[in-house]
């Protein structure tokens, strides 16, 4: 069976991004998920997301990336990649990998049954989804964050993630999130 005729209406999010995350990987192409995806992920799908969003840390020429992602059958549709059996489309926003003004250095790594793939870790996927609240006033973005730090006991570090609030210059919405935080928990 060949990656192409895995995809199908049925298939998981994260089955897909194992799926693109492993036949990237064999042609070069070094992808890391981010986004909504990955509050799917971290929130035990109570956030549902359409499109998986892969930053390329390798760089790679488009050309290359389209030939590789023709050869699970995506086509690049605007800025999308799209597959006429798939539930999800896909898209490679520019990078640099990061959450505001810092660089992401290091990532989580997940296997399912299609392939493994990378992904962003827990703490930084709760910084990107504030990113979108301190900067657009996204109040969605700030309920999922909520949602991936309830999901994630453990997985952050609370004191760390309000020193990067300072330094992206929102300590005062950082405070909103740690208080609706703190309520949600009890």
């Amino acid at each position: 069976m060949t990656n192409k005729s895995l995809i199908n209406a049925e298939i998981s999010a994260r089955d897909l991004a194992g799926l693109i995350g492993s036949h990237l990987s064999e042609q070069g192409i070094d992808v890391t998920l981010v986004g909504g995806t990955c509050v799917s992920i971290y929130s035990s799908n109570f956030y549902q997301s359409d499109d998986l969003d892969f930053v390329d840390r390798s760089y790679s020429p488009s050309k290359k990336l389209k030939q590789a992602m023709a050869q699970i059958g995506f086509t690049p549709i605007g800025r999308y990649y799209e597959h006429t059996d798939s539930p999800f489309v896909v898209e490679f926003p520019s990078g640099p990998l990061s959450v505001g003004d810092e660089p992401i250095q290091r990532w989580s790594t997940l296997v399912t049954p299609l392939g493994t793939f990378t992904l962003i870790t827990p703490q930084d996927c709760i910084k990107d989804r504030l990113c979108a609240y301190f900067h657009w006033d996204d109040i969605q973005a700030l309920e999922q964050a909520i949602w991936v730090a309830n999901d994630q006991v453990g997985e952050y570090d609370l004191n760390e993630i309000g020193q990067w609030a300072e330094r992206e210059g929102e300590p005062e919405k950082f405070k909103t999130f740690s208080a609706r935080l703190n309520a949600a928990l009890l």
